[in-house]
């Protein structure tokens, strides 16, 4: 396998979390005084960080304080409102046991990647994980994959970001990396095949045989 390296997103790709970032946004916007966006509509604003998030949802001037009650309440509901991807566990096993070294590259904050991934057993198998901070801005900026490269021994040529979103393709283009999209997130399949991946997935189960095509 020429592919050496895998740079995971989280939710949608690995996890599906939209049961906890639903209950936090909820928290957050009847504490701002305003409607709670239905589910659906919670799905198509999410992937571009917690920013984003909350001023697509609050406006910009509450987004500040729409942050701030957001963290407050999703660090009491992240892992119970987050479970692992059916197939997740056994390919990144798989994968890792194939000489693979994996990272996971979020727009949530790290502390709660971490905490997620960790509770469900599953953090011990990346060698990184990063998040958006003062000197990493979030995805499709590549500088979370610049710092996850050398942590992983990994040039871009020889690694593959994998994601449910455009923001996933875009970021693997500006670190010089494949890309690899799966349809388990926010987004369709039908839309995902216009995004310009290397390859789509109908499931991360699939990911190990895609890769190995890779040449």
């Amino acid at each position: 396998m020429r592919i050496r390296a895998v740079v995971f997103d989280l939710d949608g790709t690995l996890i599906d979390g939209y049961e906890g970032i639903h209950g936090a946004l909820a928290f957050a916007m009847t504490g701002l005084g305003l409607p709670v966006p239905d589910r659906e509509r919670i799905r198509e604003m999410v992937g571009h960080g917690l920013e984003i998030l909350l001023v697509r949802a609050a406006g910009p001037d509450l987004a500040a304080e729409g942050v701030r009650l957001f963290r407050e309440r999703y660090a009491e509901v992240a892992v119970e409102g987050s479970r692992v991807l059916p197939g997740v566990e056994e390919t990144i096993a798989r994968l890792a046991e194939g000489g693979c070294v994996l990272s996971v590259a979020s727009n949530k904050p790290l502390r709660f990647s971490r905490m997620i991934l960790e509770a469900k057993g599953i953090a011990r198998r990346f060698a990184a994980i990063a998040g958006p901070d003062e000197d990493h801005p979030p995805k499709p900026h590549p500088a979370m994959l610049h710092s996850l490269l050398p942590a992983m021994g990994a040039d871009p040529g020889e690694t593959v970001c994998v994601g449910d979103m455009e923001v996933d393709v875009e970021f693997a283009r500006a670190g010089g990396c494949r890309a690899v999209v799966v349809p388990s997130g926010s987004r369709s399949a039908e839309f995902l095949r216009g995004t310009g991946a290397d390859a789509m997935i109908d499931s991360i189960s699939d990911l190990a045989p895609a890769l190995a095509r890779f040449v």
